[in-house]
């Protein structure tokens, strides 16, 4: 058996009903997929909705949490790893992630796009508008614009097939 795909799904603490109806539909078609869904563990927003959709298809569920302790952990989250780092662990998700998706957010959120981008990670966004601050990176290939968790799926089994 060999070593499976993490998916990092990043996103904002509060997100709207149809963000966080994405989050959840993104969270079962990864465990779908058969990949690992890893976002940043806490019981709010895109990270709650997308471990719950993850979750209740059996799929396996990682959360890289800020705190060093249990308090704000996601009852979807299977393996919760407590890191004391503070917003340091968004490197973490980062590195850890086969490709990174980036659902509605704010700061955090793009601080996590950055991140996969300078580490060479392909970005996908899901109804996400982030500006126009990475359009080299868009020239390149690798970050990538979809309005529907479908069409998340399509773009990773691509580039997953392409590494």
């Amino acid at each position: 058996m060999g070593r499976k795909h993490i998916i990092g799904v990043m996103g904002g603490g509060t997100a709207s009903a149809g963000d966080l109806a994405a989050g959840y539909e993104l969270g079962r078609r990864i465990a779908d997929e058969g990949w690992v869904l890893l976002n940043g563990g806490r019981r709010a927003g895109i990270m709650d909705a997308s471990a719950k959709g993850a979750a209740d298809r059996g799929g396996l569920t990682v959360g890289i949490l800020p705190d060093d302790n249990n308090a704000g952990v996601s009852e979807h989250i299977q393996i919760p790893v407590l890191t004391g780092m503070g917003s340091a662990r968004n490197v973490i998700n980062v590195l850890s992630s086969s490709v990174v998706v980036a659902c509605a957010g704010g700061a955090g959120t793009l601080s996590e796009i950055a991140l996969a981008l300078k580490h060479a990670k392909t970005v996908i966004t899901l109804n996400f508008d982030i500006g126009r601050a990475f359009d080299e990176y868009r020239k390149a290939g690798r970050l990538l614009a979809v309005e529907s968790p479908e069409e998340v799926i399509e773009r990773i089994r691509n580039v997953l097939d392409c590494a």
